[in-house]
């Protein structure tokens, strides 16, 4: 760990490493206004900035106020916690195999292996929560710097692949459990669980809640924690349940479904501001949707984006990692702190 005194900058997760520039958004419209209701939660003259790019696979990022971290909003990279996803020495035997997304006639071409972590989370006490990926389990990394492992099996089998995590006020952590992490994906002879889903930690135990999602990705809570979203990765869907007072969920219900878009892009990380409105990775960017299931814009990007996170001092600031770079804009309603 680097001993740093950052006031304000954004943690977040690379699943590979390469050297790939991304291209400028400076001079280019960035938001696509559907509905009038948009304009209350981002100017349509908003510009996409480049912070940061050159990076393999940006993934879970998440604001701090303070502390010592990784990109600066001035674009200064830091290491904060190497090999933060998968420890073990064998590294060449894990991880599936990702590109940079360039054509691979282009001398730019890379690929890499996943060994990184993914979702990234902070619980009450401002401890880092960590959802491993190719590592397998839910990791917390104490004031002191020690990891501690929270989870990393399911009725005594072994979790595949951790990929998103948040936490509720009261501290339950919910995350999702993917093939992601194995080399060889549900093929894999490694493989623990022979499925995949969404669990909860709640007093030490782990349970899983959500069933109906045969590929589970991102996750978020409505701003009075009474709404779960969840959604399906490359089925490209959202799914929102009611939160129950023992912190399960029910009511199973779509919320939008984007799966007839045939322009690039999944539903991968997804974030909810102060109004309710959800902010989720998807075709062609960010959707933006109502509570109640209206896209009502989208921010586009240059590149594939796999998760999104508010930050700044007013949460006004929208950062968004998509594959090789981080991005940010400027948005008129602060998301959830």
């Amino acid at each position: 760990m680097k001993n740093l005194s950052i006031s304000a900058a954004i943690l977040f997760a690379t699943l590979g490493v390469c050297g790939v520039d991304a291209q400028s958004q400076a001079d280019k419209p960035a938001v696509v206004r559907l509905d009038p209701a948009l304009d209350a939660l981002v100017s349509p003259d908003a510009r996409l900035e480049l912070v940061k790019g050159g990076f393999g696979f940006t993934e879970g990022i998440i604001w701090v106020e303070q502390g010592r971290y990784l990109l600066t909003p001035q674009g200064e990279t830091f290491i904060y916690l190497d090999r933060s996803g998968y420890t073990l020495p064998d590294i060449w035997r894990v991880g599936f195999e990702q590109t940079n997304g360039k054509n691979p006639s282009d001398p730019l071409f890379e690929k890499f292996y996943m060994i990184g972590s993914n979702g990234l989370a902070l619980d009450r006490q401002g401890r880092l929560i960590i959802a491993t990926w190719a590592g397998r389990s839910i990791d917390r990394i104490e004031k002191n710097g020690k990891r501690t492992v929270l989870a990393d099996r399911f009725e005594g089998k072994r979790f595949n692949g951790t990929n998103d995590v948040i936490v509720k006020k009261n501290g339950t952590i919910y995350f999702t459990d993917t093939y992601g992490g194995l080399r060889l994906r549900d093929k894999d002879p490694r493989k623990g669980l022979e499925f995949q889903g969404v669990y909860m930690i709640k007093g030490g135990k782990v349970t899983r809640i959500i069933d109906d999602i045969a590929n589970p990705n991102g996750l978020a809570l409505s701003p009075d924690e009474k709404i779960l979203y969840a959604n399906g990765s490359r089925d490209k869907y959202v799914r929102r349940y009611r939160v129950l007072p023992d912190d399960t969920v029910t009511d199973s219900q779509m919320f939008i479904d984007i799966s007839g878009d045939p322009t690039p892009g999944i539903t991968d990380g997804l974030k909810v501001d102060i109004k309710g409105n959800v902010w989720e990775s998807a075709a062609g960017g960010v959707w933006i949707i109502s509570p109640e299931g209206k896209h009502l814009g989208t921010i586009l990007t240059p590149e594939l984006v796999a998760n999104v996170e508010f930050g700044d001092p007013d949460h006004k600031t929208l950062y968004i990692a998509a594959r090789t770079s981080v991005y940010k804009i400027r948005v008129i309603t602060a998301g959830i702190p």
